[in-house]
């Protein structure tokens, strides 16, 4: 049936968001992969919970931690791989790294380094939606640490006023960088920051859940204008690699929810109890796709890294400038 089919994508899709990040953090202690790395670990069940209630004409923009929008969106796995080895053939050329995933053929617009920036660039899409009368929206997501930026307000504002068709989704993890959200937020209701925007919190850790929320916002979103959703989730490393996520919370939080609300454990029991699989059938997948990301990465590593004409130049846009120009502030007083 159709229910089975989606029960069992979402369940491949986190199992291979899981495999690639565990895949990433391997290949960045072997100092493969350089610079800034930040992991979705736990956290998969608000992608693909909502990937499964999204159609593939809708848009998505985030922050840093992208790797598993950009996979859940349909991007190559070698290509996401190639990416944050620095490759030509990474999706954004091995030109962005972890932080700057692209993929426009799938309305995936990143991967956006600048916290909360992407706030006022979701209802700009949203826009541009509207503008030309389409049935999408634009999911826009952002941190709990990003959920304090004055821009963001801005963006829910202009949404408001012109019923722009955008689902603003803040996925709590609890913790922006090493500060948790009893420390950082006078008020902790994210679903409700915007005040004039209808909101809901959303358990992020079932992706269920997270599917029946995503329904509702959309509809909204393309009938009424903007919606947030907080998503209640939580990240097993640290914000980067360079954070062994304990010096700000203990060993023990961290083990008691991964074996409480793990996203990935709590719908393989699902599944199970369900009669839609079973164990060995479950297993038999989780090695399938094992051997997928890692035959992508071996495939991604085979990819030349860039020369500086396919890199560093093949993208800058030069404008000649007229020889006379006449501002203001530079006519003489004469004149």
């Amino acid at each position: 049936s159709n229910a089975e089919y989606g029960m069992m994508e979402a369940y491949k899709l986190m199992q291979t968001i899981r495999r690639f990040e565990v895949t990433a953090d391997g290949a960045y202690k072997a100092k493969l992969i350089r610079g800034f790395l930040h992991l979705y670990n736990g956290q998969e069940a608000v992608c693909a919970g909502m990937e499964a209630a999204l159609r593939s004409e809708d848009h998505i923009i985030t922050a840093y931690r992208d790797h598993g929008w950009y996979l859940g969106r349909g991007g190559s796995l070698e290509a996401g791989f190639a990416e944050l080895l620095g490759r030509i053939g990474g999706c954004s050329r091995g030109n962005g790294g972890s932080m700057h995933f692209y993929d426009k053929a799938n309305n995936f617009y990143g991967g956006n380094g600048i916290v909360g920036a992407q706030g006022p660039l979701g209802a700009g899409i949203a826009f541009g939606a509207k503008f030309k009368n389409r049935d999408e929206v634009c999911v826009t997501l952002y941190g709990d640490g990003a959920a304090n930026q004055g821009q963001l307000f801005e963006a829910y504002n202009m949404a408001q006023l012109w019923s722009l068709p955008t689902i603003f989704v803040c996925e709590n993890n609890l913790y922006g960088m090493g500060t948790s959200i009893e420390r950082a937020s006078a008020n902790r209701n994210f679903y409700k920051r915007a005040e004039y925007v209808p909101g809901m919190r959303v358990d992020g850790m079932d992706v269920l859940a997270v599917r029946a929320a995503t329904r509702w916002a959309r509809d909204h979103a393309v009938a009424h204008g903007p919606v947030v959703l907080e998503m209640e989730t939580y990240r097993y490393a640290g914000h980067s690699m360079s954070d062994p996520g304990t010096a700000y919370r203990t060993r023990e939080e961290i083990r008691t929810i991964r074996q409480n609300k793990d996203p990935i454990e709590r719908h393989r029991r699902r599944l199970i109890d369900a009669g839609m699989a079973d164990l060995a059938e479950l297993k038999a997948i989780d090695k399938e796709i094992k051997t997928r990301v890692d035959e992508a990465f071996a495939a991604a590593k085979l990819s030349p890294e860039p020369t500086v004409a396919e890199s560093l130049y093949a993208h800058q846009q030069v404008l000649e400038l007229p020889t006379h120009r006449n501002i203001g502030c530079e006519v003489p007083a004469s004149q």
